[in-house]
């Protein structure tokens, strides 16, 4: 009986009514506290999560994760690209020509990168295929003098599908009549957008036209490669150009977008460490609840010590109790916190769409929604912490019950 003394006696000093409701309402305050800590914390990773999904998925699905060029140009590009997808880590690649320019329609000029691809091959290292909104990467055909614009750029310029617009690429051109800036006419074949800002200063043609524009011959600017894990793209990069030899170079996804990423991984640790010393500050004010009720229970505490309970039982009895309060605020916390992540999205755009407020400007951010992703792992992480801060909080109180003497107690009641 005395062994299951603490978990009888501490579960029912919870569930007990108080004379001093001071006590029962710290009680609740530090449950209330955890609940909203715990809850917060997962709604806010969750978000944070989203954010770093979207930007892998948008930018990096339209970024390649490696750019492998070479000082004289690729021309038996094929080759090399059969080769370099027989690496482990290599899941796709595809030839480019890269060129930035001006494009001016109706008097409006935009500067943009020009991407020239090959549209057979392009689906292997760009999710491009996957946001047209019109038209598509098919109608890319060799001397036709198609592009393809992204939708912020296209509304920039005033242009749809159909209508023609001019490319000023910044080479000049030798005549005899002068120097000439060199230009071209493309009539826009298709528009995509991927809800980011590549929407405003990306575009694509035919290699076959931009090998014409740049005067490279049958020679491409390099190959693109698409990668299994796009953290492993800087010693994957290196150890290409390492087995490729002299005259070849190599870029990764870091180079571009790498410090966005460690933006976004800094914001979440450091978001993590400020409301996990919320979930702290409710977690210590147990503390507080459980001195008051130690001092409230001396009478009770000295008549267990007076039939046979030891000190480490008399500690057993607070810690239990103290956890079951830590435990119910969590498991509150969890669930509040597990439904907000799994439907944040919806009560958002449900909120955007009743009272016509727009929280995330796509002309703003690089999303226009409010993305969410659940991680199991941060979960577990969060209640683990949780549970470790309401235990630390639990022993001083109960160290102090254990020290109280039966004789001086029961000498005045």
């Amino acid at each position: 009986m005395l062994d299951r003394l603490p978990f009888l006696v501490g579960l029912r000093y919870v569930r007990a009514k108080r004379r001093n409701h001071f006590i029962s309402f710290i009680s609740l305050t530090s449950m209330l506290g955890l609940m909203l800590g715990v809850a917060v914390l997962i709604l806010v990773l969750s978000v944070m999560n989203g954010f770093d999904h979207e930007l892998r998925t948008r930018i990096l699905g339209m970024v390649p994760h490696t750019k492998i060029e070479s000082q004289a140009g690729l021309v038996e590009w094929q080759a090399l690209a059969e080769q370099l997808v027989e690496r482990e880590r290599v899941i796709g690649a595809a030839p480019y020509v890269e060129q930035q320019g001006m494009f001016s329609a109706g008097g409006r000029n935009q500067g943009a990168m020009v991407n020239g691809i090959h549209p057979d091959w392009e689906d292997q290292v760009s999710i491009i295929g996957e946001h047209m909104r019109q038209g598509q990467l098919s109608d890319l055909v060799p001397g036709e003098w198609n592009v393809v614009l992204g939708s912020m750029l296209a509304r920039r310029l005033g242009i749809g599908v159909g209508d023609r617009v001019t490319l000023l690429v910044p080479e000049a051109s030798i005549t005899p009549a002068g120097v000439f800036p060199r230009l071209k006419r493309f009539t826009v074949s298709g528009i995509f957008s991927v809800g980011a800002d590549l929407d405003a200063n990306l575009a694509y043609a035919n290699i076959e036209d931009m090998q014409t524009l740049a005067r490279l011959g049958d020679a491409v600017g390099g190959l693109r490669l698409e990668l299994d894990d796009l953290f492993v793209a800087g010693s994957e990069t290196q150890a290409i150009v390492n087995e490729l030899g002299a005259g070849y170079r190599g870029t990764d996804w870091t180079a571009s977008h790498g410090s966005l990423f460690q933006a976004i991984q800094m914001e979440k640790r450091m978001i993590a460490l400020l409301l996990t010393v919320i979930i702290a500050v409710a977690a210590f004010n147990i503390v507080s609840t459980l001195v008051m009720v130690v001092t409230d229970k001396r009478a009770d505490i000295a008549i267990l010590r007076t039939i046979g309970a030891t000190p480490r039982s008399i500690m057993g009895i607070f810690i239990v109790q103290g956890l079951a309060i830590g435990l119910i605020g969590i498991a509150i916390g969890v669930t509040v916190g597990v439904l907000l992540a799994l439907t944040i999205s919806d009560l958002i755009s449900w909120f955007e769409t009743t009272f016509g407020i727009q929280f995330l400007d796509a002309g703003v951010y690089f999303i226009s929604d409010l993305p969410s992703q659940l991680q199991w792992g941060d979960v577990r992480d969060i209640v683990i912490a949780a549970f470790g801060l309401t235990f630390l909080s639990t022993l001083y109180p109960a160290w102090r019950a254990a020290r109280v003497q039966p004789a001086d107690v029961l000498r005045y009641e």
